[in-house]
Parts: structure tokens; C-alpha cells; sequence
């Protein structure tokens, strides 16, 4: 069975590389993609599937119903772009000032093509697939809107797995994830500090407030190390800072923003009442007072342990071990996916998917306006999501 599958992902792959190739050149940001959405419909047409467009955003949701009544595997790959201007050179290249630099125009072909697969195999499914076309992940939480307008409820059963497959960098046709935490949660820290304002050339007479945020800025990394475990890390850079206008004015505030990632529900928790307590005290030193703002953007994905050993056992029957790795630590970037793996067992992987033609060592990594995918893994892209939701549903 698996030969037979990854053989027919091969007949797909030149109407998947097309597909591809047709979204990069047309790249959408956010929640709204009506020219992105069109194509996957028009995609998914001719196949028995029922399908559901989002009310509060353009999303696409698919059912295919196995032939024998069973469970649910939810299939997801997102769909938007990023507001990066794409460098010329590709014939399929963007020219709206967006580009699908981080790879979710492959997302998007690949689970069309999984539908494509399974569609041809749906007699033999003991349950059904739900498919999850995604708009806004790219900070605008696209899952959580799918999940308020009832994805998980769609079949009438709730998935007992979810899956998703991420492209990047790296040994072209190497798939890799981890049990537990594979991405970091994000949280976007802001932080005030008000004084008193008055005249530069009379600091004793006001209660400067720019001292102490740069003071705040490095004791943060400090609070880091004294807070948190090194072995449960938190990372914060420390990237925008405010304060006044006019050199000779001691401002009534000043602040700093911070971008945050951690890789554990514990940390997530903690961190906004850690940083507050140190910015209050650092403040109260400068005759000044503190706002601290924690705000959750993504919380922590986290892979479900038999999910993964399971998906990990699956694809290496389907492409052979070597083509499949654990990787030892999370990766530091984040994801909306971890919304539904809170509410659904499941796995989010990775192919690696640099072009022969570049090094993997030093491929441009995601977001970067001159990283390259090759869309010649589409087609075990494609296999590896419909046997991940075959094998599954059999129980194996």
C-alpha cells in the first residue's frame, strides 16, 4: 500500500507543483485570501467532499466520509503570506509587495493533495477527514477564529488526531519533529514606565524615566536567569524603545517592547508576573512607577507523545527511517497550530525542503525574503499527510 500511495502522489505532483507555483505568484495576507480561497476550492472540485467556507474569515473546510463509519483526522495547512517584497529571479514570483516566504503556498498544494489521495481511497476509511484550509496564521490567529466557528464540531464527532506538516530548510525530503513542545509559545511583552517630566538641564527637579528603562532592558536578561530554569528556557529580546521627543526634555514616560517565546505552559504563566515584579522595583529605584503588559499571542505547541510516535513509526514506513528524524530540542518559533493540538491529540512536523542547489547549512531559513523551497517534495508531502490519516483511522 504504501508504494502504491506514494506512486499515485507522483502522478499528482505536476498539478500540485502548478498549484503552488499559481498561489506563490498571488500571495494573500491575513484572514481575508478570496483569490487564495477560490483556487483551493476550484482544486478540491469534482471530488465528494463537503465543504465549508468561513463566515469570519476565508477559510476552507472539507469532509471527505470514509466508507465505514469511524473516528475523525483533522489534516491542516495554512494559507497566508507575508507582507515581504520577493526578489526577482523566479518565473512564478510575486509582484504585490507579498511572498509566501514561509513556505504555506506548498502547505496549501500538499493537503489538496492528501484530499486528492484519500478521495481515491475512501471506501477503505473506517471514519472521516477534515480537512483545514487555514487563513491568518502569520499573527492573526487564524485557528482560533476556525475553532470559534466550530471546526472541531464540523463531522459530528471530535478529531482524535490532528496533523500538520511545515516546510523549511534544510536536507531536502527529511521530515523531523519531537514529542512534547516542538515550537515555543510567543507573547509580546510592553512595558511603561511613568515619571515626571521637566527640564534636561535640571534631572534633580523631574523623575527621568528613560534611566530606568534602559536600566530595565538589560535586567531583564538577568531576571531571565534568576527566575527561570536554564533547562526550561525563556527567550526575550528586548526590540523597540520609547521615550521622548526633544533631547532637552526629560519625558513623563518612557518604554520598551519586547518579543518572548517559551517552550512550557509553566513559564507561559509566570512570566508577565516575574517581569512585574521587576519592573516595579526598578521603577520604585528611580522615583518612577511601572505598566507591564503580557500578552499571550500563541501558547506553547505541544505534541502529543503517542501521537508522534505514531507519526514517526508511520513515515518511516511510508519513505523509509532514514527520511525520518527526532529532533532533540523545540524550535523557537511559534504557531496558531498549538490551538488545536491544546484541544486535539496530534503532531506537527517538519520537511525540510531546500533545493539540491543550496546548501542546507546555509539555506535562508523562513521569512526570509531569499528563501527557496523546492516543490519537488509536494508529492511525499501529499503521501505523508493521507497516510498519516489512513493509518490512523485503521488504528496503526
Amino acid at each position: 500500500m504504501p508504494q502504491t500511495l506514494l506512486a499515485d502522489a507522483a502522478n499528482l505532483l505536476p498539478d500540485l507543483v502548478a498549484l503552488r507555483r499559481a498561489l506563490h505568484h498571488e500571495p494573500e495576507l491575513g484572514l481575508e485570501l478570496p483569490k487564495t480561497q477560490a483556487a483551493v476550492v476550484a482544486a478540491l472540485g469534482g471530488l465528494d467532499l463537503e465543504v465549508t467556507l468561513g463566515e469570519a474569515c476565508t477559510s476552507v473546510v472539507a469532509v471527505l466520509r470514509g466508507g465505514r463509519p469511524g473516528p475523525t483526522v483533522l489534516l491542516r495547512a495554512d494559507m497566508d503570506a507575508l507582507p515581504i517584497a520577493e526578489p526577482a529571479g523566479l518565473e512564478y514570483a510575486a509582484t504585490n509587495g507579498n511572498m509566501h516566504a514561509c513556505g504555506h503556498d506548498l502547505h496549501t498544494a500538499a493537503l489538496v493533495g492528501a484530499a486528492r489521495l484519500l478521495h481515491a481511497r475512501r471506501a477503505e476509511l473506517a471514519g472521516d477527514v477534515l480537512f483545514m484550509f487555514q487563513p491568518g496564521e502569520e499573527g492573526y490567529d487564524g485557528a482560533a477564529v476556525m475553532l470559534a466557528e466550530g471546526l472541531l464540531e464540523t463531522t459530528g464527532t471530535t478529531p482524535i488526531a490532528a496533523f500538520a506538516i511545515h516546510n523549511g530548510p534544510g536536507e531536502r525530503g527529511v521530515f523531523s519533529t519531537r514529542p512534547g513542545p516542538i515550537l515555543a509559545g510567543n507573547g509580546r511583552l510592553q512595558v511603561t514606565i511613568r515619571g515626571a517630566g521637566g527640564h534636561g538641564s535640571q534631572p534633580h527637579s523631574a523623575r527621568n524615566p528613560v534611566p530606568a528603562v534602559a536600566a530595565l532592558a538589560g535586567a531583564l536578561q538577568t531576571m531571565l536567569t534568576q527566575r527561570f530554569s536554564v533547562f526550561d528556557p525563556v527567550v526575550l529580546s528586548v526590540t523597540q524603545l520609547f521615550a521622548g521627543e526633544a533631547v532637552n526634555v526629560i519625558p513623563e514616560s518612557a518604554g520598551l517592547g519586547a518579543s518572548v517565546r517559551m517552550v512550557s505552559a509553566d513559564a507561559q504563566a509566570r512570566l508577565g508576573e516575574e517581569v512585574r515584579v521587576f519592573a516595579d522595583g526598578i521603577a520604585a529605584a528611580h522615583g518612577c512607577t511601572a505598566e507591564v503588559d503580557f500578552t499571550l499571542q500563541y501558547p506553547v505547541t505541544v505534541n502529543d507523545a503517542a501521537a508522534t510516535k505514531h507519526a514517526i513509526a508511520a513515515l518511516s514506513t511510508l519513505l523509509g527511517a532514514e527520511r525520518v528524524i527526532e529532533i532533540p530540542t523545540p524550535v523557537m518559533g511559534s504557531e496558531d497550530f498549538s490551538r488545536v493540538l491544546a484541544q486535539v491529540p496530534g503532531t506537527y512536523l517538519f520537511l525540510h525542503s531546500s533545493p539540491n542547489s543550496v546548501n542546507p547549512a546555509t539555506a535562508a531559513v523562513n521569512h526570509s525574503p531569499h528563501v527557496l523551497f523546492d516543490d519537488a517534495v509536494l508529492a511525499d508531502q501529499a503521501a505523508a499527510l493521507a497516510h498519516l490519516a489512513m493509518s490512523t483511522l485503521a488504528g496503526r
